[in-house]
């Protein structure tokens, strides 16, 4: 018996060829072999899920510590690209975490596959950083409300003229000791991010400086304000005063570590950051490019310069790790709450 399709079902089979195929083509440009693939498909089904983001091992020995991850028994973790995402839970909300490598190329590549493979309903970027805030201390926790990339540069001459269009500029002379005369490093000017969004029509950018972490998120994360954080390393080494969890500041990223005095005021005084770290920046537009919720917890773990001797980073860098993880833990409680 001979059957006619009419137009609506020929042009439903065509839309079920094309997007066979695409899936095939999606599925084919993944360096995942089918094993691979079925563990997404099954985790997938039971998501969405929170994906939890630092940066290095002594921020991932502290998220470990907290005790509060429960690996998934039957789907424990996924190996891509050189990076482990381990699935599990904190207190019944469903999550998956990943150490994403220092500096930004590593924390937006992290980022991205996260978000590709994953059902993921927003990210947690958390580590340490260090502080450019006279009334911060090492131990204290921030979660700005934004981050700058200050690490986005043109690089001029001392005789050359000063672009507009700059966001500020660090002449080099004006550092000079003894004060007076020129510096051949010139100066240079901060500029804008090229900012890309799917809310955006393709190929079309706007200039960004501030990436704002979502708003929603950080209300949930004022409620914590108060928590009780670790003032001691051991028995024989504390901090002079108990850490404060601190919502709504600011803060910067580059790929630099800042260890000088200068350049820490510079930045503080210029664009009112209290901290300043390597990958936030990357995480936060990375999530908003994408159209995810975001927020960073960053715990301070040195002065960026501003201490005489040696930088305190190794002494403090694992309290504040361990801080930084509480605040995180509680979050996601709280978010739990919420829901």
């Amino acid at each position: 018996m001979e059957t006619t399709m009419v137009p609506n079902q020929v042009a439903e089979c065509l839309l079920t060829l094309v997007m066979m195929s695409l899936l095939v083509v999606s599925s084919s440009s993944l360096p995942l072999n089918r094993r691979s693939l079925k563990f997404l498909q099954e985790v997938n089904r039971k998501g969405p899920y929170i994906g939890l983001i630092t940066v290095y091992s002594p921020e991932e020995a502290a998220f470990f510590h907290t005790g509060a991850f429960r690996p998934n028994p039957k789907h424990p973790f996924l190996d891509f690209s050189g990076r482990r995402f381990r699935v599990g839970k904190i207190h019944d909300k469903k999550v998956i975490y990943v150490k994403c490598g220092i500096g930004m190329v590593n924390a937006a590549a992290a980022t991205q596959q996260m978000l590709d493979l994953f059902d993921i309903a927003g990210i947690v970027h958390f580590g340490i950083s260090g502080n450019a805030n006279n009334s911060m201390s090492i131990g204290d926790v921030t979660i700005p409300q934004q981050f700058a990339h200050t690490g986005l540069w043109d690089w001029g001459n001392p005789n050359g003229t000063l672009d507009p269009e700059d966001i500020t500029q660090l002449d080099f002379k004006a550092y000079n000791a003894p004060k007076g005369g020129e510096n051949l490093l010139g100066h240079i000017g901060f500029r804008n991010e090229e900012f890309y969004s799917e809310f955006n029509t393709p190929n079309t950018v706007r200039p960004l400086f501030w990436a704002k972490t979502t708003r929603k998120w950080l209300q949930v994360a004022a409620q914590l304000e108060g928590i009780e954080l670790v003032q001691c390393v051991n028995s024989s080494l504390c901090l002079p005063q108990k850490p404060k969890l601190v919502v709504g500041l600011r803060g910067s990223t580059g790929n630099i570590f800042v260890d000088n005095a200068a350049y820490r005021n510079f930045l503080f005084q210029s664009f009112h950051v209290s901290s300043v770290d390597m990958e936030s920046s990357a995480v936060v537009m990375t999530s908003l490019s994408n159209g995810f919720p975001v927020i960073v917890i960053r715990g301070l773990s040195d002065l960026a310069g501003r201490q005489a001797g040696e930088n305190p980073i190794q002494t403090f860098g694992p309290l504040a790790a361990i801080n930084a993880c509480k605040v995180v833990v509680q979050f996601i409680i709280a978010l739990q709450e919420q829901k």
